[in-house]
């Protein structure tokens, strides 16, 4: 049985969201980017609600954007996209998910840990429509319809950071954070693991660009470019971050600064602007997209996915980037990395 939440005082902020990502009143999807479909029409009807800074992010949000459009494009299954604006509060994300339960749609996609009480909300009053969400296997958002979707980002952030110390000639690097939550810290001590075990004596500078419940830090290019540009400037070389959009500002001064940067989620050496495309040596790849389509292609299949599915180096849910050829010359000393973490000779730290 469906249930409609009571939260009257949002209804029109999360009806705006919804139009403003293409509602049209009918039952075809917002803008997909993936164009029309030849796959045979599914009974399965996926709501997508994103994070802040929606699809187009160039990141977090566009990975899991792929993941949908190919479900669309390969298995047929209808779509609707809705995307969280900064400053939101707890009652704005649980109209988003209700609103595409309303709507008919089967299946719901919420991208971001910041949905983690609004998902188990509404897993428990609409039991018979499935959830899905990424970054989050709390017991806020668990339940018997809810596919808790988690990645190893600590590993593959280990990976970067050793790539950036084996290219830092300063011997000196940064990192700058979204918003200072345990995630973003698994990035963080990855990163540092990395790089440490290259150089034990690296400089490793870190920021944070916001603080909960502000999670602009992941909307917010020039916070990171101001982030950026401080740690260039104390002498820093190369600067990784796990900011979502925050991430081009980050890019930009990399450019500015003559130094080199680490992209996140993405292959952003394919995805960033053109201009700064350069600068990116490397991104941490974490394959959003892979387990959204697999949330949707189980479904699909008559297989729910629930409980806790963690993407890792062993699954293949993480990785680094190869594109521009920057890493070339390290890649095999990144591979016997990677080997030791998939063997377990090295056990990669959550925390910094």
């Amino acid at each position: 049985m469906r249930h409609t939440m009571k939260v009257a005082a949002v209804m029109s902020v999360a009806a705006l969201t919804l139009a403003a990502c293409g509602d049209s009143g009918t039952d075809e999807p917002a803008a997909s980017g993936s164009g029309s479909s030849s796959a045979a029409k599914s009974d399965i009807k996926v709501g997508m609600a994103y994070d802040v800074g929606g699809r187009g992010d160039q990141s977090f949000n566009d990975a899991a954007a792929a993941g949908l459009d190919k479900a669309k494009a390969d298995l047929g299954v209808e779509i609707k996209e809705a995307a969280a604006v900064n400053g939101e509060n707890e009652a704005a994300r649980e109209e988003r998910l209700q609103q595409l339960v309303d709507a008919g749609y089967t299946h719901v996609v919420a991208v971001g840990f910041a949905y983690a009480q609004s998902v188990g909300k509404a897993a428990k009053a609409n039991p018979d429509v499935n959830f899905a969400i990424v970054d989050d296997a709390s017991d806020d958002s668990k339940g018997d319809n809810v596919d808790q979707i988690t990645f190893a980002e600590n590993e593959g952030s280990f990976l970067v950071g050793a790539a950036a110390a084996l290219k830092s000639k300063a011997k000196h690097i940064g990192f700058v954070g979204g918003v200072n939550t345990p995630l973003i810290k698994k990035f963080e001590a990855g990163y540092i693991a990395g790089a440490k075990a290259v150089n034990p004596s690296i400089k490793v500078d870190s920021q944070y660009l916001t603080q909960p419940p502000d999670f602009s830090g992941f909307g917010d290019p020039a916070k990171g470019k101001t982030a950026a540009e401080g740690m260039f400037q104390a002498g820093a070389d190369v600067v990784y971050h796990a900011a979502g959009g925050s991430g081009g500002g980050v890019f930009t001064a990399a450019k500015a600064a003559g130094g080199l940067a680490i992209g996140v989620d993405s292959d952003q050496a394919l995805t960033a602007p053109a201009d700064v495309r350069s600068v990116i040596m490397t991104s941490m790849i974490k394959k959003v997209d892979v387990a959204v389509f697999d949330f949707i292609k189980a479904a699909a299949d008559g297989q729910e996915k629930t409980g806790n599915n963690v993407y890792d180096l062993k699954s293949g849910g993480v990785d680094y980037s190869t594109t521009g050829g920057q890493v070339d010359d390290i890649k095999s000393k990144l591979d016997d990395y990677k080997q030791q973490i998939i063997d377990g000779k090295i056990t990669v730290p959550v925390t910094p």
